[in-house]
Parts: C-alpha cells; structure tokens; sequence
C-alpha cells in the first residue's frame, strides 16, 4: 500500500512538473508586440507599445496589415487636404470679399457701387508659374503694402512645376488663364483655342482646387473665338490698359527695375489694368513701384472683387 501510494506521488508530481514547462513554453511563443506592457513618456501620457493611450487587451502589431493600411490611409488622408484646401481660404483668406468693381471697354477697373475710391489699379503678373525665388520675392512685396494681383499661368509650366501653383495659392493670391502654351489665338482654329483655354483651366483646378475665372490671351490677342470660349467657361476675359514694357528687357542691360517703375507711372491713370511679369527685374521693381503708387493716393484693387459675370 505504501509503495502505491509512493507510486502515485511520483506520477503527480511528473505530471505537474510538466504542466509548468508548457506554460512557460506558450508564454514565450507571444510576439513582444501583443503585450500590454505600459510605458510614461516625458509628458506624463501613457502609452501601450508606442501608441498613445493604455490599451485594454493586446495590441495589433506595430507592422501589421491593419496598422499599415491604417497609416497609409491616414498619409492618403493629409496629402489629400494639403494637396487640395479649400480654394477660397487659399486665394482670398478667410473673409468673404464684396463685388464692388467691374472692368470696362478699356479694360480699366471702375467702381460698380457709390461711395468707393476710384483712385485704384489692379496689379497682374504673366507668363508664370516659373521659379518660386520670383514668385516670392513679388508676394512678399504684395504682402507688405497689404495687396493682391492675378498671377496668370500658362497650363505647360504649372504641368512642369505644379508645385509652385500651390505656392501662389498658398500665399493667397489669385490665379488667371494665361492659356496652355502661350501661343497667338486669334487665328488658330477653334478646336485649339478650346483646348489651350480649358485644358489650362482643368489643371489649374486639378492643383489647387479651383478653377480660375479670369482670362488674358497671350499678347492681348484672342480675338472673337477666344472671348467666346472664355464666356462659355466663366471667364472674365482682359487684356490690359498700362503695360510695364517689363518683357522687352534684357538681362543685359542695367536700370531695368527703374525703366519698369516709369513705364508704369508715365501711364498712371484711376483703374489702371496693369500688365507685368514674372521677371527679376519687375520684382526688384515691385516694392518701389508700389510705394510710389501709394504716395500718389492710389489703393490696390483685390481681383476677388471685380464682377466677373459677362454681361
């Protein structure tokens, strides 16, 4: 009877001895990822495997399916917003903009209400988007006397650098048509003059997420197809009525910045449409310019309110 029961201690003790192995074995087998182990960070928040907040049971891996298709929607997510903002915070700030000026037969800017200053140009810039020091250097001046231009956009350069239409936007500037490649309308068929107006305005849209609603023709000529394709697509279609000469300089030749300020002063008149360029010589001009016009009593028309409906 003693030996029996000897024999039976023995077998219970192999069998929990053996219980006690497993245990330790499966416990192992657990990837350190699904534990919940608790950290502080220097904050004082707490955190379960780098994720804030405890978790209450085990966590998903940190490279899991799940966690990485949540991260790239997430990345998905921000690019997104980043990529297309609200195009009304972009160009014209958080404030709503009243209509109060509508263009003329000349192309000047003239009050369309009583009881607002006459005494304004509207500022433009051709020919862009091209390098983002130019592009800067003239906003930042834009910035400093609290003004606003058109940036008009060929559709072949914000292909090539869509980067820098975003900037323009960003900086809360507004965009124009400037057509694709730059080229005379007038007389090309209509086919292309469609295309080189609303190919440009579909990727303008496609970057910034709005289309634009001014449109100036490549060396004022559009002529009765390009006016008509313009009107088709919202756009408010100008030439100009002062022209800075900007593009007939050189780099070769020096005082270009002071030929710029001049041409546009010996036009000077109350709604003057001026016509520039995005050019290194028109933005060291640009602070000077604006200066003088100022002195002059001249204020500066923001093209979010000029009237664009064709009438």
């Amino acid at each position: 009877m003693v030996k029996i029961t000897a024999a039976l201690a023995l077998c219970s003790l192999l069998i929990l001895s053996a219980c006690g192995n497993e245990g330790q074995k499966d416990q192992k087998a657990v990837p350190p990822a699904q534990t919940s182990e608790v950290h502080t960070n220097n904050s004082g928040s707490t955190t379960t495997n780098g994720t804030s907040g405890v978790q209450t049971g085990g966590s998903v891996p940190e490279n899991s399916p799940e966690t990485n298709k949540n991260q790239t929607n997430n990345d998905q997510t921000n690019q997104g917003s980043a990529s297309k903002p609200d195009s009304k915070d972009q160009q014209t700030g958080t404030k709503a903009v009243t209509v109060q000026y509508r263009m003329n037969k000349a192309y000047d800017i003239v009050p369309s209400v009583e009881g607002i200053p006459k005494k304004v140009v509207l500022l433009t810039f051709d020919d862009g988007p091209k390098k983002a020091e130019m592009i800067n250097g003239l906003i930042d001046t834009l910035d400093k006397h609290h003004a606003k231009a058109i940036f008009f956009v060929n559709g072949y350069r914000v292909k090539q650098h869509p980067e820098l239409l975003k900037l323009i936007a960003e900086r809360g500037q507004t965009i124009g048509n400037h057509s694709w490649d730059h080229i005379i309308l007038k007389n090309k068929p209509e086919a292309e003059v469609r295309r080189q107006i609303e190919d440009t305005q579909q990727i303008v849209k496609a970057t910034v997420g709005k289309a634009p609603i001014f449109f100036r023709p490549p060396n004022g000529a559009g002529g009765d197809t390009g006016k008509k394709i313009a009107k088709e697509n919202g756009l408010l279609y100008m030439t100009w009525s002062n022209g800075s000469l900007d593009w007939t300089m050189s780099s070769k030749n020096s005082g270009n910045a002071d030929k710029v300020v001049s041409n546009v002063l010996d036009q000077l008149h109350s709604g003057s449409n001026i016509l520039m360029h995005e050019l290194p010589w028109t933005v060291e001009a640009l602070d000077t310019l604006l200066t003088k016009l100022e002195s002059k009593g001249y204020t500066f028309v923001d093209p979010e309110s000029i009237d664009t409906q064709i009438k």
